[in-house]
Parts: C-alpha cells; structure tokens; sequence
C-alpha cells in the first residue's frame, strides 16, 4: 500500500487524478478500451472536477460501473449517486457506456443480477473509491464480508454510516436516509487490477489510522487493502493526522509512504 499526503483537498484531489489519467490512457492504448469504477460523495468532489478536465483520454472507450448506490432513492434526489456521477463524470465526458445502479427499481434483485454478470465479464483496469467515517468502502460496512464472491449485493446501512450521509448534509435528519443499499462486494473490489482512494477530512482520520496501521479485520472494512498489490490512497493534512508519529514524518519527509501488511 502507498500512502500520499498532501496539504489540502484540491492538491490532494489533483494529484490522484494525475495519477488516475495514465491509468486509463494505458488501458486504452494496450487494449483498446479502459474499464474503470467510479466512486461518489463529497469526498470524491475535487477528484472527479479534475479527472473530468484530464486530456488525451477517449472516454467513448470508457466502460464505468460504480461502487453503490441507495435502494428507494429517486435519482433526482441530491444524494443519488447515480446523479452525481452524471453532473461530474459521465455527463461531461459523454461516457456512453456507463452501467448505474438502479437504486429504486421495484425488484433490487434483478439489478444485482444484471450488474454482476456485466462486470463479471472482463477485468476492471482501476477502480477509484474512498472510505467512510465506519471505515467502510462502498457500502460494505462493519463487520464487512471479506468472503463472498457475488459481485455486488444487498447490503443494510448501520447507523454510523447513515449518521455519516447525514453530517454530510444530503439528508435532512437520520429517518430520511435509506436503510438498505446495493453495493459492490468486497471481493469484486479487490479484483481490479489497481485501486486508488481519495481520502480527505479529519473525519476520515480515524478510519484511515484504523485502516493504515490497525489490524485487517472485517470490523475495519478498508483494512483489506492492505492485502491488494497495487493501491495508493490519496490523503490530506486532516485524513493523516492519526497517523503514527512515524508514518507522519515520513509523510511529511516524502509526501509519500509504502505500508507493507
């Protein structure tokens, strides 16, 4: 795991999307086309306005799924992520052949079903996520199942991470947050040939010191990428604060830190 801090959320967000753009450029270039997983939240905001504006990259050969999305949610409703991922990654770069989670389908089943043999059917070249206050990645919070195969699933949200929706402003109060959610597997995460994280804020610094130095254990869902060979999480000032004096100064030495699992 590679570890890369930087003074702020812009510079942060950035950076990852240097680093996500030649990604995608050498997956079109060696294979014709690029598969990628997108992630949504405030998190991901300056990410994605800067991946958005990255050159030379033919985002017609662009093949998308995200990482979860609300069960009953409208996709008109500001916290779909089927909305976000319209007005900041697939709008603008007129990706055409983005598979979205139908959050408020009458039958979730179906669209788990649907999901899972589409990207069940070829490598995913990277995939781009963050992690929760709960330390959860996509949907998948505490205890997470680090076993099952079946690419994506029907998950129940716990409180933490409803509480979490609504501290970020996109509901109301806790009762208007969805109970239920589908999510892409733990498992299926992991087969992407490379992740790269976008973590900012002091609220994640728990998560991130429990992710980067605690124990990998599914109480701890974002732990488990210390197990994956190629990820780099992408961290402000604010997200790395926790972090061991040790790691700390390396951080601030390098701006950069390998974590060995």
């Amino acid at each position: 795991m590679l570890l890369k801090a930087f003074p702020d959320k812009n510079s942060m967000g950035q950076a990852a999307a240097d680093h996500a753009a030649p990604a995608i450029r050498r997956a079109l270039k060696e294979q014709g086309r690029a598969r990628i997983i997108a992630a949504t939240g405030s998190a991901q905001f300056e990410f994605l306005a800067a991946l958005a504006k990255a050159p030379q990259i033919d985002w017609s050969k662009v093949e998308g799924f995200h990482l979860d999305e609300y069960i009953g949610l409208a996709p008109t409703h500001p916290a779909s992520f089927c909305k976000i991922l319209q007005e900041r990654l697939v709008g603008p770069n007129r990706i055409g052949n983005f598979h979205f989670i139908k959050g408020n389908s009458p039958d979730p089943s179906a669209v788990v079903r649907e999901l899972s043999q589409q990207i069940a059917s070829a490598p995913v070249d990277i995939a781009f996520m963050g992690i929760g206050e709960n330390a959860h990645i996509a949907f998948n919070d505490p205890p997470a199942d680090f076993t099952i195969e079946d690419p994506y699933l029907i998950v129940k949200l716990d409180e933490v991470c409803r509480r979490q929706q609504v501290g970020e402003g996109w509901f109301a109060d806790l009762s208007q947050v969805p109970t239920r959610a589908i999510s892409m597997s733990v498992r299926q995460i992991l087969k992407a040939k490379e992740l790269l994280a976008v973590v900012p804020d002091q609220r994640k610094a728990e998560a991130v010191r429990a992710c980067v130095e605690g124990d990998i254990t599914p109480m701890v869902p974002a732990s488990i990428l210390r197990q994956h060979p190629n990820v780099t999480i992408y961290l402000d000032t604010h997200s790395a604060s926790l972090l061991s004096p040790k790691l700390q100064a390396a951080l601030k030495a390098d701006s950069q830190v390998v974590v060995h699992s």
